[in-house]
């Protein structure tokens, strides 16, 4: 059976847990292969009065799917404090966490990491990134100069106290010294990373393997990104972006699962363009049309809370997440919060000084100047949370959906019509076709015996 690479197509808060939802029984496994707690998932389950929404940041969505296993891979970076806090929380409202599984090889977010991610942002002033200050940034720099420490290391406490000491040689020189900060003791991160060993035990294994074992006797496996592409370390907004790889290519570092057990990709788009935090943001609105989107589509950051800068769709930035991740794919999200609207802009390209790019333009400083260009599709005015298919919608959201196909070049096979777990349109079935149970051959008829010749008439 396959593994799914699940992405979000634009800056994050696409909405990749109503994927999830959607394939719902089919999957057994749902992987977390990047990120930390610096992004979240927000999924609703029930409609109305009975609606229970659900905030996830560290924890897989396949938590809330009692028939699959959550996995946390050795892509992400773990802070204890919060994985617990999170797993307190889901288990007080019933949600059983027992199947939870984290990689024995992913990375532990220390307290100095913490503190020197906070300090290092107020420090840059002007110049900040954005950053969530969780310390998400300072851990994969520390596991890419192989000083960091992961969840294995919890179970040595000799390994782990030489590990920690070594660490903070170098980064209490520069809490102190560049930072005016108090020095961390040794005996304070140990202490309080061992307080947690015993009980993150029973979950720790080797989830590369048990991943591949799964997909050898026939189990579906997602791999689901935090953040996304235009948020990629290498493929993003750089130097605007996370500190990990959240297009399809870092599902497999992320997880221990080889490309060639990927088969399909499935983005997610809203149906307009969100962004937290610093950076370039071509079609970001600044007026009434972004208080709009922002509050009718409750744009306020799962993780942190902030007010999400809002504008119009991006197809181009659309087209470049198909390229990059290889999407068979995509599932637009939010298209209920487009309702009401006269017209609705897209942008299918960029005015640079007088140059029209259709692409994302190579250069940097050029992408700071890009201005949209626009194509104004229809607006329409009727209530689209109860379509459940795609002849219910209007015809104006229609042309929308088939415009926005068109110009992004891959398939639109589901689309988001309300915050509820089934407030989704199916187009095409995203579902991997179980593998059908092989027949017992026929056993080969035994071949028919030579027949004995005629002995010959004896001659008179």
């Amino acid at each position: 059976m396959p593994a799914i690479v699940l992405v979000g197509a634009q800056w994050g808060d696409e909405g990749k847990g109503k994927a999830t939802d959607l394939l719902g029984s089919s999957l057994d496994y749902v992987v977390k292969f990047n990120g930390g707690n610096n992004a979240g998932h927000t999924i609703v389950i029930g409609e109305g009065a009975e609606a229970q929404k659900y905030a996830l940041h560290l924890l897989p969505s396949g938590i809330l799917t009692p028939t699959c296993t959550p996995v946390i891979g050795n892509g992400v970076v773990i802070d204890l404090a919060v994985l617990f806090e999170e797993i307190d929380g889901l288990e007080a409202r019933g949600v059983d966490t027992s199947k939870l599984l984290v990689s024995n090889c992913a990375h532990i977010i220390t307290p100095y990491n913490r503190t020197l991610d906070k300090v290092t942002e107020r420090f840059l002033g002007s110049r900040k990134i954005g950053t969530t200050g969780r310390g998400i940034g300072p851990t994969y720099a520390d596991k890419m100069s192989r000083t960091g420490i992961r969840v294995q290391d919890l179970f040595d406490e000799g390994i782990l106290r030489q590990k920690v000491e070594a660490a903070l040689e170098f980064k209490n020189q520069v809490l102190a010294k560049i930072y005016n900060r108090r020095a961390i003791g040794v005996d304070e991160v140990v202490g309080e990373l061992l307080s947690y060993a015993e009980r993150l035990r029973p979950m720790v294994t080797d989830t590369s393997l048990l991943l591949q074992q799964a997909l050898d006797r026939g189990d579906t496996v997602l791999l689901e990104a935090g953040q996304a592409t235009l948020l990629d370390v290498d493929f993003g907004t750089y130097p605007f972006v996370t500190s990990s790889n959240a297009t399809a290519g870092g599902a497999c570092t992320g997880s221990g699962i080889p490309p060639t057990r990927i088969d399909s990709v499935i983005a997610i788009l809203k149906a307009y363009s969100t962004r937290v935090g610093e950076g370039p943001f071509p079609t970001e609105l600044h007026d009434a049309n972004g208080e709009f989107l922002r509050k009718t589509g409750a744009e306020f950051g799962t993780t942190t809370g902030r007010p999400r800068r809002c504008g119009w769709l991006d197809t181009v930035v659309g087209r470049y997440a198909t390229r990059i991740n290889g999407v068979t794919d995509f599932v637009v999200t939010k298209l209920d919060i487009l309702t009401g609207l006269d017209t609705v802009p897209v942008c299918v390209a960029y005015d640079v000084e007088g140059t029209r790019f259709d692409e994302m333009p190579v250069n940097q400083s050029d992408y700071h100047h890009a201005r949209p260009i626009y194509e104004e599709l229809p607006g329409w005015w009727e209530d689209i949370s109860g379509c459940r298919s795609f002849e219910e919608l209007p015809t104006n959201a229609r042309a929308y959906v088939v415009r926005v196909e068109e110009l992004i070049g891959a398939r639109v096979s589901a689309i988001g019509v309300g915050p509820g777990r089934d407030a989704i349109i199916e187009r095409h079935d995203m579902r991997p076709a179980r593998p059908i149970e092989p027949i017992s051959p026929t056993p080969p008829t035994p071949p028919t015996p030579p027949i004995s010749p005629t002995p010959p008439t004896p001659q008179a």
